[in-house]
């Protein structure tokens, strides 16, 4: 079955799996996926993912959810971009998610980035979602 919204995806499984308080999630791994992946951990939103290869599936990633005293670090996590209606910033109109305390995650021509990094390299591009 094709999937029209990957990235999506894997954030409704982020969402669900917190809700029930999962300590982690699995989702098929692609290059994107990965990259916001990579975006979550270093903003400190999870502890951490790995790449699984099982022997008779597809790739995926095992995402190690974040708790503190019992609640999910990350607040809310929406879908901005979608394939029905591209969003796109350049880098003077990136506004600050939650007052600075959430990340907005961009898909840039320097790759995939937070905003605070994208404003550091100057650059714009398509706001691929927003976590608080």
């Amino acid at each position: 079955m094709s999937m029209s919204d990957p990235l999506g995806d894997m954030l409704t499984r982020i969402r669900n799996a917190q809700m029930r308080r999962r300590p982690k999630v699995h989702t098929p791994a692609s290059n994107i996926r990965g990259r916001v992946l990579d975006v979550l951990a270093d903003e400190g939103f999870i502890r951490g993912y790995v790449r699984v290869e099982p022997k008779d599936g597809m790739p995926e990633f095992e995402i190690e959810l974040k708790y503190f005293n019992g609640e999910p670090a990350i607040k809310k996590i929406a879908r901005v971009s979608r394939p029905g209606r591209r969003v796109y910033s350049p880098v003077k109109d990136l506004t600050a998610v939650a007052n600075g305390l959430g990340v907005a995650i961009l898909s840039t021509p320097k790759g995939v980035m937070s905003d605070t990094k994208a404003r550091e390299e100057n650059v714009g591009g398509e706001i691929l979602c927003n976590v608080f």
